[in-house]
């Protein structure tokens, strides 16, 4: 899937498709007006003017399918947290737990790698093609080429919106962060690093074993 950036033409308006760390991640902000320049009827973009923009007023770019490494960090995370937490199996369950969503958030249009919803709050998710209400939980796994990205724009975007939880993977570090928003601000709770079991808050219930999430067939210690 390429890459999109809007020509200067449509009043400044932007899209971008970029490579994320499990596949390609959709960042979009765009408007609508007159173009020759500012329009006094400029208002926001929808998504059919973002999908109605013709091929020869877009420049386009590809990004490579992601390394195994973030591949088995993302597949493995999203297999434990589905089991225990959307499943309830081996876990208290209570969660929709969706693999790279498509979502629609006021002007933005953005795909995690990982994001979950509270039955509680949502009893039954939309059947659409995307989704336009914000998760409870987003994981990103982040790579050298997402990091920006995964750590400024859409950062920001979860904390606007409200997201209570947020998870950045990092298998070539070895390392998981887990923040939570408080006053709209992310506040770092942990940093788990390495062959450790973790509990990490909302999916404290469970403990979770990172070392397989960074494609070891055992922790370093039991090899060692």
């Amino acid at each position: 899937m390429p890459e999109r950036l809007c020509a200067p033409g449509l009043d400044e308006g932007l899209q971008r498709r970029a490579g994320g760390a499990a596949g390609f991640f959709v960042f979009a902000r765009c408007y609508t007006g007159g173009m020759g320049g500012p329009s006094s009827t400029r208002r926001p973009a929808t998504y059919e003017d973002l999908l109605a923009v013709p091929d020869h007023l877009v420049e386009v770019y590809t990004s490579p399918r992601p390394a195994v490494p973030y591949a088995i960090a993302t597949g493995g995370l999203s297999t434990n947290v589905i089991a225990a937490f959307d499943w309830g199996r081996g876990g208290p369950g209570g969660w929709w737990i969706l693999v790279e969503p498509e979502l629609h958030l006021a002007q933005d249009v953005l795909v995690p790698d990982i994001a979950g919803w509270r039955r509680a709050r949502v009893p039954d998710l939309p059947r659409g093609a995307f989704l336009e209400i914000a998760p409870d939980w987003v994981c990103e796994t982040v790579s050298p080429s997402t990091e920006r990205i995964d750590r400024g724009k859409k950062q920001a975007i979860y904390a606007r919106e409200g997201v209570a939880h947020l998870w950045m993977l990092n298998p070539i570090a070895e390392t998981l962060e887990a923040y939570r928003l408080e006053h709209g601000r992310w506040s770092l709770l942990v940093t788990h690093a390495g062959d450790v079991n973790a509990s990490i808050e909302p999916f404290d219930a469970v403990e979770l074993e990172l070392w397989r999430l960074w494609g070891k067939s055992m922790p370093s210690a039991a090899i060692e």
